[in-house]
């Protein structure tokens, strides 16, 4: 088998239909490709669709949500391809994009990990190839004090200073799309665990280059990505895993010390949060949707966002 697809799906049905579609619309060769579905316990019948309108998948039904990172664990290790892809459900992806990935990582022993050019649901660019993120970047990455970010932080951080459609060597691509060879998933094993969601393709893109390899962007190859529609079904819970999944990276690759003031510098924005929220609340400004922000920030502080070493 020369290429397993692997997707990961919890309750978005109809985007999986459309992935599962442009997969087996891809320009690759019949009979050298398998697909295989981790479904987590979805309840918007999507194992029926796959069922009834894709026999040929290797449905892995589970009976009960767990979680992204165990879901890809899972169907890796049922995978047979010299070649794996995780791949989201809410992904598309272009007839020959898969080829390319597949031809690239083909011709470039070196190369363990290939991502795509990935474009949003208007056909913008989405911005997903990087640099290992810094201290700073913790601090400014996905928070609100983002506007505040020197320019160079973002600049660096998400190569502004390259060129979309290029093929390059990178430190990590975000994982809506990556594709692996067998060697390097036989070398460094499989995805941290620890990480439920979020920063779990970064931390294997790390182990990856620790161990050697290179990690390649390939501006050619163009997918689109709708982006977070299962975690949009859980929101406060989606702060959780993103937030205590930063700050499980910072402990893990960079130490005790960051962690310590990476947790701090998050939960002092969300204290900020929660009382600029309840305050304008209380003063009658869209009261619903401030008491469904409070609700949520006041889940992930109870959470303290704590991280075992």
């Amino acid at each position: 088998m020369r290429l397993s697809v692997i997707i990961v799906n919890w309750n978005v049905r109809d985007l999986l239909d459309r992935c599962l579609a442009s997969v087996f619309a891809a320009e690759l060769e019949p009979g050298n490709v398998e697909i295989i579905v981790v479904d987590s316990a979805s309840q918007d019948n999507s194992v029926g669709m796959i069922r009834d309108k894709y026999p040929e998948v290797r449905l892995l039904a589970q009976s009960e949500n767990i979680g992204f990172t165990r879901g890809n664990n899972i169907g890796l290790a049922q995978a047979r391809g010299d070649f794996l892809l995780l791949l989201n459900p809410d992904t598309e992806v272009r007839p020959n994009a898969l080829g390319l990935m597949l031809d690239f990582l083909m011709e470039n022993p070196a190369v363990g990990i290939v991502g795509p050019h990935t474009l949003n649901s208007d056909g913008s660019h989405q911005s997903t190839r990087r640099r290992f993120p810094t201290l700073l970047t913790g601090v400014f990455e996905s928070s609100w004090l983002a506007a505040a970010a020197p320019p160079r932080v973002e600049r660096d951080y998400r190569l502004l200073d390259t060129d979309d459609g290029e093929i390059i060597m990178v430190d990590w691509a975000q994982g809506s799309a990556l594709m692996l060879r067998r060697e390097l998933y036989r070398d460094i094993g499989a995805l941290d665990e620890g990480y439920v969601m979020y920063y779990e393709e970064l931390d294997y893109c790390r182990r990856a280059k620790t161990a050697g390899w290179q990690v390649a962007y390939h501006g050619g190859a163009v997918i689109t990505h709708h982006g977070g529609k299962s975690s949009e079904q859980v929101a406060a819970q989606t702060m959780i895993h993103f937030h205590t999944s930063k700050l499980r990276y910072f402990r893990k690759h960079h130490g005790l010390g960051h962690y310590r003031f990476l947790r701090a510098i998050v939960l002092l924005q969300f204290s900020w949060q929660l009382a600029l929220e309840s305050a304008k609340g209380a003063l009658g400004h869209k009261r619903e949707l401030r008491a469904v922000r409070v609700r949520q920030y006041w889940r992930v502080l109870r959470s303290a966002l704590r991280v075992e070493g």
